[in-house]
């Protein structure tokens, strides 16, 4: 007892430490970011803007999708401009790469702090350029973002440093390790859908992992994506990390080409069809390519579900942020049993939604981000009805004002859908729930693989295992138990899908190091004392016995049992006895002579 008093005393004022570690928080000093011009509200022209590849000029103009308010414009960059802010992200990459995990870690602190400090602003800015209500802003762009800064707050470090693997059979006297360096500058495009995280996202991963980061924002949401660019130049400067580390630039498809072939990395959030593009451009520098692309993910509803619940987490999934879904649920599946139920439950929350400037009142929904978008929507709810399809319901407009054009949409259910309607297959990216039969797990599993995009799935039932088991059937690449999109809130998860969807990760362990040089390093385990030899038999010039040397090394390390690799050591041995001894011979025999 004598000998282990002092252990648990010692283990008792250890634990008590970690606890008031945990009790006290660091301190975290505060930052101060200009938000005057954003805060004001002053009454602006109505802006109109034009369409399609007319509307690329010099100038990103920049507008409330919600009241066609004027916010301003922001230059379309130039390929050499792109090139001149990679060059100073290069340069200060350099100095950053030497910063401690210390350092890093109270650049996300400032973060956080101004983040929790700041909601309503952050959640405002993202509202006007975007049309999301502020709720949708909240749950998208601020819980997401908080957590994946926490994440890394606890684990970030752990991930990053060196790991240690099996040395194997023959490297048994090694010590094998992969080390994790900053790739350099990672670029990043984005989408417009949710401005905040989708600038956060990779920059934190970039930043924290060591490299500079140059994002591309949407043309769509670059008034937002400048301000908080502003939050992020503070926070650096509040730790003292070079100028130049994180860049935001704006323009058009010429400068996010520009960007691909300049940088080290390239993160992309945008359709296939741009994706594809965009892999062309980096073959030319055979750079590494992350493609988040588009998703139609299925919401699959069991017989034997708590239907109240999953209703409303329908309906929520259907019309995630404002409709501009991002890993939205767009395919609902239905068992037969509860089919009518499930849609008169759902007609009824739908008709009550009322969609508005979500800054102007209590509304449910509010903007469509693109004007042409709302468009598109209403083409794919025709096509469903020309092949048969009805509207079960449609939600109701608030006073969208008289200067309201085609911004708006309301959230629509459809039903009677089958797999030969648009609505089934194109990416809708809108408040469209087109909810669908079937009789058994195997069709359900059957129609949510009919589908080119492979990005996330929810499956819901009354019996876990019976849930889990018709997941693990889905191809793609994330997937819900009994719950929508909660995988992205666990940011220690890698997001992502297959097909049409996209390829590579981000957020978790995979998204973190795929921002590293990934390096595998073997060195001696007991160095000086053991060191690397070629065995005499294979020595330059090889011995006449040098194949039969490898035989029996082989099976020595790999035979099938361990009276094999024995019997092979003991012969192993007297054959390097014997290739030892012959000099010997041979050089007494001489003296003799």
């Amino acid at each position: 007892m004598a000998f282990w008093w002092p252990l648990l005393v010692l283990a008792a004022a250890y634990a008590l430490c970690r606890l008031l570690l945990f009790l006290i928080p660091p301190t975290v000093p505060s930052i101060d970011v200009d938000a005057s011009d954003v805060l004001a509200k002053e009454d602006s022209f109505i802006y109109i803007p034009r369409k399609g590849r007319a509307a690329q000029t010099d100038k990103v103009q920049c507008y409330e999708p919600a009241t066609m308010k004027y916010l301003g414009y922001f230059p379309a960059l130039t390929p050499d401009e792109v090139k001149e802010h990679v060059a100073q992200a290069r340069k200060a990459q350099k100095i950053w790469a030497k910063s401690s995990f210390k350092q890093r870690r109270q650049f996300l602190r400032i973060l956080l702090k101004y983040i929790l400090e700041h909601q309503d602003l952050i959640c405002e800015v993202s509202s006007r350029d975007t049309g999301k209500t502020m709720v949708d802003a909240s749950l998208g762009e601020i819980m997401t973002t908080c957590e994946k800064i926490t994440w890394l707050l606890d684990e970030g470090e752990k991930w990053l440093k060196p790991e240690y693997r099996s040395t194997g059979r023959s490297m048994l006297h090694k010590r094998a390790k992969v080390e994790f360096y900053p790739l350099g500058v990672i670029g990043a495009i984005v989408s417009w859908n949710y401005p905040f995280h989708n600038v956060f996202n990779p920059m934190l991963a970039a930043v924290f992992s060591g490299n500079a980061a140059v994002i591309k924002v949407s043309e769509h949401a670059t008034w937002s994506g400048c301000f908080y660019f502003r939050i992020i130049q503070a926070a650096l400067s509040a730790v003292g990390a070079p100028e130049n580390l994180v860049h935001i630039i704006t323009g058009f498809a010429e400068t996010g080409q520009a960007l691909v072939s300049s940088v080290d990395k390239i993160i992309f959030v945008g359709s296939p069809g741009v994706g594809r593009m965009i892999m062309q451009r980096a073959s030319e520098t055979l750079i590494p390519v992350t493609l988040e692309l588009g998703g139609k993910d299925s919401f699959i509803v069991c017989e034997d579900v708590d239907l109240p619940n999953v209703v409303q987490v329908a309906v929520r999934a259907a019309l995630q942020s404002s409709g501009q879904n991002c890993a939205g649920a767009e395919r609902f599946y239905v068992h037969n049993d509860i089919y009518s139920a499930f849609v008169s439950q759902v007609a009824k929350i739908v008709k009550s939604i009322c969609v508005g400037p979500p800054l102007s009142g209590r509304y449910d929904m509010g903007a469509i981000c693109m004007m042409e978008h709302s468009e598109k929507l209403q083409n794919l709810v025709n096509d469903a009805l020309d092949k048969g399809a009805e509207i079960a319901v449609r939600g109701s407009f608030g006073n969208l004002g008289e200067d309201a054009v085609d911004q708006f949409f309301p959230p629509t259910v459809l039903v009677n859908v089958n797999h030969t309607m648009k609505i089934m297959q194109e990416e809708a990216f809108g408040p469209i729930l087109p909810i669908m039969k079937f009789n058994s797990d195997e069709e359900a599993i059957k129609l949510a693989n009919d589908s080119k995009y492979g990005l996330g799935c929810a499956v819901f039932s009354g019996d876990q295992k019976r849930a889990i088991r018709i997941a693990s059937q889905l191809h793609c690449g994330v997937a819900a138990i009994n719950d929508f999109a909660s995988s992205y809130m666990c940011q220690s998860l890698p997001f992502g899908g297959v097909k049409d969807s996209g390829f590579g990760r981000f957020a978790g362990v995979e998204g973190l190091r795929a921002c590293c040089l990934v390096k595998a390093v073997v060195e001696d385990r007991f160095w000086p004392y053991i060191k690397t030899m070629i065995p005499k038999p294979i020595q330059y010039p090889v011995s006449e016995h040098g194949f039969e040397f490898q035989e029996l090394l082989v099976e020595t390390l790999y035979g099938y049992s361990i009276w094999d690799r024995l019997r092979s050591l003991v012969n192993l041995v007297k054959m390097i006895t014997e290739q030892n001894s012959a000099p010997a011979s041979s050089t007494t025999a001489k003296k003799r002579r």
